[in-house]
């Protein structure tokens, strides 16, 4: 996997740690970042021993503050390219069909909104915030919206963006941001992680391109698309494999194929 000094990339079995490494700016979004991230969801898409990755940010204080501010350059676009590079990757995270995981180790905010709402699953402490804050600096949480607009019941989006003002974990987690709140961060993750590993791999990559593919569809579009990949999943050697092992009430040997 490629390295850089402001992303830590650690392998622990099938599982990629991806770890935002600018603790000093609350691990706020940096050209580096966005440059290291995209390379290593790239590299985890095409590595089938990868099982999943995990997203957090360095220390206890914050998963990501979003844009860094204090440089000056957040919002410097070449308008000569057509995309950004954080638009590139939420489209990236959107293409992935390896689950990504938010640990969201503490302040949540801006771009960090994103960073969250591109993972599949999140876990948050329960001392971290969560928030779109824009609108305090005459800005607008217009990239996120394309990832937080499904995810957020409209109300409780239209208040985050509207008021800047944050929400806790409790909140947050009331509203569906993340799917567990827990003292016990790394216990949950790691809880979470073998409820994913011992599953099909084969069944979770399809499943995960099902999944995001239908979510913009209509119903007759979806239900066509839907009744065609559930015949291709049960020619999988896995599908076959798990049936097997149900029927002879032994744990299936997953292939991934």
């Amino acid at each position: 996997m490629t390295t850089n000094p402001e992303l830590g990339v650690e392998r622990r079995d099938g599982v990629l740690w991806l770890t935002i490494r600018r603790e000093e700016r609350r691990n706020a979004l940096s050209p580096g970042v966005l440059e290291a991230l995209s390379v290593a969801l790239a590299e985890a898409q095409a590595d089938r021993s990868v099982r999943a990755v995990v997203l957090t940010g360095a220390g206890e204080k914050a998963f990501c503050a979003g844009a860094d501010l204090q440089s000056g350059q957040s919002f410097a676009f070449d308008f000569s390219e057509p995309t950004g590079a954080f638009a590139r990757l939420l489209r990236q995270a959107r293409a992935s069909h390896v689950p990504l995981v938010a640990r969201v180790n503490g302040a949540c905010m801006a771009g960090g909104m994103g960073l969250l709402a591109m993972c599949d699953l999140a876990v948050a402490a329960p001392h971290a915030t969560f928030g779109l804050p824009e609108v305090k600096v005459g800005l607008f949480p217009a990239q996120v919206l394309a990832v937080l607009q499904h995810l957020l019941p409209r109300r409780h989006l239209a208040e985050l963006c509207l008021t800047g003002e944050p929400v806790d974990s409790a909140q947050a987690l009331a509203m569906g941001l993340v799917n567990h709140v827990d003292a016990d961060l790394d216990g949950r993750v790691d809880g979470l992680l073998r409820r994913l590993m011992d599953k099909s791999p084969a069944a979770i990559r399809r499943g995960l391109y099902t999944l995001k593919s239908i979510e913009t569809m209509a119903f007759e579009e979806a239900m066509a698309f839907t009744e065609s990949q559930i015949a291709l999943f049960a020619q999988t050697e896995d599908a076959r494999e798990g049936q097997a092992a149900f029927r002879e009430k032994r744990a299936p040997q997953w292939k991934g194929r």
